[in-house]
């Protein structure tokens, strides 16, 4: 007990730290040169392309196993709550199909040859339908590792994990119309640039409406990709847990943010100011939702 209490989201509360004080760092850099950043790392790539459309694929993946972990726990609990566990499940694997052709279902019905207005609709389908068999083996897998002996723990951990991920995307949208801040990407298509750069401060409210070229602020894709740091929590449920596991786990989502804030400048989609926002506020919405809803 007096271990769980200086653990967040399952790693030591000092990896907590390091998350938190890394992004104000970047908020602190990016807020004096952010455009001289993006001047000198943005340019768009195939592999950068690539990894921008299926990248949140692996994060996405967190919802369909925050799933499992409500349906095993509440059917470990006895068959009242079989049809609600049943419901949670659809519901979560739903989430990730949903989100990611909300997302990237563009990318993935070109790649099917799709038109709007001239392909049949049953083309449109295959397109969805390749969301929903790219997750299937999730809940397959989670269901096979997770421990059910604490069926309480397995339930917190998936609310957490879902009800987080929904107050996170539904933020960052909030936030990208508070400050509606132009994209890089954007403003290089201008004569010139810097006439319309604004600083993450300089919020005009409003003005993006539906125009994505003024969304820049706080990085949607970062809120996504943050999502690993509960990574951690689901090591956590394992059959065969271990703190060792958990830190690995832990890296994993450092890495893989790292690479995904890389990826955003590197797009010519967000400064840097945008990542750090966007991890920030998805870390610590994480953190808080993950402490209320411990079975501790």
């Amino acid at each position: 007990m007096k271990n769980k209490r200086k653990t967040i989201m399952a790693v030591p509360k000092a990896c907590f730290m390091v998350v938190v004080i890394a992004c104000i760092l970047g908020i602190i850099v990016g807020s004096f040169f952010d455009y001289r950043i993006n001047v000198a790392l943005a340019n768009k790539t195939e592999i950068g392309a690539f990894f921008a459309t299926y990248g949140s694929y692996f994060s996405y993946c967190l919802y369909p196993a925050a799933g499992m972990c409500i349906f095993k726990g509440l059917m470990k609990k006895g068959s009242r709550y079989r049809m609600l566990a049943w419901v949670i499940m659809a519901a979560s694997y739903f989430m990730a199909v949903y989100y990611s052709n909300n997302y990237n279902g563009s990318k993935v019905r070109e790649m099917f040859g799709y038109t709007a207005g001239d392909s049949s609709v049953a083309l449109s389908f295959v397109s969805w339908a390749f969301w929903v068999v790219l997750y299937m083996w999730v809940p397959i897998v989670c269901y096979r590792i997770f421990d059910d002996r604490d069926a309480d723990k397995l339930i917190m951990t998936g609310a957490a994990i879902l009800v987080a991920g929904i107050l996170a995307d539904n933020m960052n949208l909030w936030l990208k119309q508070v400050a509606s801040r132009p994209r890089y990407k954007y403003l290089i298509t201008l004569d010139e640039p810097l006439s319309e750069y604004r600083n993450w401060w300089q919020m005009v409210p409003n003005l993006a409406g539906s125009d994505d070229n003024f969304k820049s602020w706080p990085s949607g894709n970062m809120t996504i990709a943050s999502m690993m740091f509960s990574l951690p929590m689901l090591s956590d449920v394992l059959k065969k847990r271990s703190d060792a596991r958990n830190m690995i786990c832990f890296v994993i989502a450092v890495l893989f943010v790292l690479i995904y804030g890389y990826n955003r400048i590197h797009m010519t989609n967000h400064f840097l100011t945008d990542v750090c926002f966007g991890t920030l506020i998805t870390y610590l919405i994480f953190s808080v939702v993950s402490t209320a809803f411990s079975a501790e």
